[in-house]
């Protein structure tokens, strides 16, 4: 008769394969999803990036927590001329979500001022309803 623990063991060794799989591609679908918004950034579509918040998402930076709303205002006179992203980091939340963590280098325009930053950032993504949508993003410079 097979124990318990034994029984649990053989279990984990079949479903390893299978668990790492799903979570590669959850980590593969919430970064294509981040770097897209961070494109539509850079493309001017900030309608596209709109459609990316999810309605009551939070959003932090140095000037405080902002709904998806206010995020949308800020970034109406705001281009990214190029960015990229390193340190990539990945944490599975449940079976459609996930939060990406990573080092950001920007230079773009903002309110008609060039600028350059350097940030982490932190980003929850979920799928709701058959779309993947942000709840929460956080930015914090980089030293």
């Amino acid at each position: 008769m097979t124990s318990y623990r034994a029984r649990t063991a053989l279990t984990l060794l079949f479903l390893t394969p299978a668990c790492f799989a799903q979570q590669d591609a959850l980590q593969s679908q919430i970064l294509t999803q981040e770097r897209q918004g961070l494109e539509f950034l850079k493309t001017g579509h900030h309608d596209e990036f709109a459609a990316t918040l999810a309605e009551g998402a939070v959003f932090v930076d140095s000037h405080g927590p902002a709904g998806a709303a206010q995020v949308v205002k800020n970034t109406a006179e705001f281009r990214l001329t190029d960015f990229s992203m390193e340190d990539v980091k990945f944490v599975p939340l449940s079976a459609n979500s996930g939060l990406i963590v990573y080092k950001l280098t920007e230079t773009g325009v903002s309110h008609g001022k060039d600028f350059s930053a350097n940030v982490y950032v932190s980003a929850v993504w979920a799928e709701r309803h058959g779309k993947w949508v942000c709840l929460f993003s956080q930015e914090t410079a980089a030293r």
